[in-house]
């Protein structure tokens, strides 16, 4: 159920702006599988499903000063934070353009400098302990942000997830750490993985409020994690939400689910709740609809015709960032 977006302080046209965000999202994800399976681009990990609380959130942050530490799923949050769909599809072709690696990592992996988003890597967790030094750096400094990390439930279960929540909670750094609990790290279901009853629970130890929130709702996330960026402590906070698609495009989740399991996880999808919401509000019209799909449709377009036509990165900048460069050398 869809908390009340004006109790929440949103009028009606920011309430459909929210849902544009989450729907827009969705179509640059399911421009990427389609160019992935017509075999243009060499990988898709998708955010299908965790949209809206990757939305909700990003309202609760400010991206004028932020820091960002997100994992491979967060296709909407990035976009959020400025990046262009032009961007995202340079990443996919892994163009020279790209402004994440260069073309030189792979899909997903977000990094902007100019929109403060750290440099994400293949190995998982580890964005949790860069989003600590950075709070660490900026308390030193006696700088004013929040850094905003992610990653899976499976992810909860690594080394680096305890040492950087860890460190955060002695050092009381404001970090505020999203946890999207899909139900499922790669084939492992939840309860094979975790052993606590949720991933929040865990926030006793690092000193530090624990929160499970519903992650079909953007309402209901962007009041979590408003109330944990107000408060300018650390926190922790575990989202419910449904990976509607297998783990990555090398992946058939059909092996391990059952059919009427992915038929009860499409009927939960956060971004047809959120329309049904807005309709029943008499807010969201089929015209209205069918406007936004259309201004998407356009902007997808030009954006996969520009990057599929971008050069690819030169052999001579193989080696840039790789080595310190400038005249202090």
């Amino acid at each position: 159920m869809t908390l009340s977006h004006k109790e929440h302080g949103f009028t009606d046209e920011q309430a459909l702006a929210i849902y544009y965000k989450m729907l827009r999202a969705r179509r640059v994800d399911e421009r990427l599988w389609l160019l992935n399976r017509s075999g243009k681009i060499p990988f898709v990990i998708s955010c299908q499903g965790q949209e809206a609380a990757q939305i909700g959130a990003a309202l609760a942050l400010d991206f004028t000063k932020d820091y960002l530490a997100p994992y491979y799923r967060d296709l909407a949050l990035v976009l959020e934070a400025g990046m262009t769909v032009k961007e995202i599809m340079l990443n996919a072709f892994a163009k020279g353009e790209d402004p994440n690696s260069g073309g030189r990592q792979m899909q997903a992996h977000w990094g902007h400098k100019k929109l403060r988003i750290l440099s994400g890597s293949s190995p998982v967790t580890t964005q949790v302990i860069h989003a600590a030094g950075v709070a660490l750096a900026g308390r030193m400094k006696k700088q004013d942000f929040y850094t905003f990390v992610t990653l899976g439930e499976g992810s909860s279960n690594q080394g680096d997830f305890h040492e950087g929540l860890n460190f955060v909670g002695v050092h009381q750094l404001p970090v505020i750490t999203m946890v999207e609990n899909n139900q499922y790290a790669i084939s492992t279901p939840y309860d094979r993985q975790v052993a606590s009853e949720t991933v929040a629970q865990r926030a006793t130890s690092y000193r530090m409020p624990g929160d499970v929130v519903d992650g079909t709702d953007p309402i209901a996330v962007y009041a979590a994690v408003k109330k944990a960026r107000d408060s300018g402590k650390p926190a922790l906070i575990e989202v419910l939400c449904h990976r509607l698609t297998p783990h990555s495009s090398d992946d058939d989740h059909r092996i391990y689910r059952t059919e009427e399991e992915l038929v009860e996880d499409r009927e939960k999808d956060g971004l047809l709740q959120f329309e049904h919401y807005l309709q029943q509000q008499n807010i969201l019209t089929d015209e209205i609809k069918e406007e936004m799909n259309d201004k998407i449709k356009i902007e997808i377009n030009e954006a996969t015709n520009y990057a599929e036509q971008a050069p690819y990165g030169s052999l001579e900048d193989n080696l840039r960032y790789v080595y310190a460069e400038g005249e202090n050398v």
